[in-house]
């Protein structure tokens, strides 16, 4: 396994008790298409952690990989003034993880999640843990549990 994929396994245990069930593959999950593809899921059941820039800091959008982001939805919800998809170095620093591999928890910051109301609908959904390539699949609620997420319409009317 991956060592950042390994160390998002052990946080996951040793921070909540939860134990993920890491899956990699190595043609790679970096969109929600691939990510469905590889699992053998639909597109919707993919859970994409999307950092995003507030005026009041970063927040993560865990969305269904069936929709779009709406970042004024978004900027609304939390009470800021506007949010913009967030630097790559900012990610990094802030929850502790690159694009791409953001988990929907264990995040090296306290920061606000918002989690896709969709993504409610499913019995099981798949997030990324640690790596591009690398996924684990969880319950819809037992992730916005241990997310500390708030259900939320943050999805693009056209999505």
């Amino acid at each position: 396994m991956h060592p950042r994929a390994e160390e998002f396994a052990v946080e996951s245990r040793e921070r909540y008790g939860f134990d993920p069930d890491v899956r990699e593959f190595p043609e790679g999950t970096k969109t929600a298409a691939d990510a469905a593809a590889a699992i053998g899921c639909d597109v919707a059941q993919i859970a994409s952690s999307i950092a995003v820039e507030t005026d009041d800091g970063l927040a993560v959008v865990v969305t269904s990989g069936a929709n779009r982001v709406d970042t004024a939805k978004v900027a609304a919800l939390l009470d800021a003034g506007s949010a913009s998809m967030a630097d790559a170095g900012d990610v990094k620093e802030t929850v502790g993880w690159s694009i791409g591999g953001v988990p929907p928890f264990c995040h090296a910051s306290d920061v606000p999640v918002l989690v896709d109301e969709t993504l409610l609908s499913f019995a099981e959904v798949w997030a990324a843990a640690g790596t591009p390539e690398a996924v684990f699949s969880i319950a819809p609620e037992r992730l916005r549990e241990l997310s500390g997420g708030r259900p939320a319409d943050v999805k693009q009317a056209d999505s």
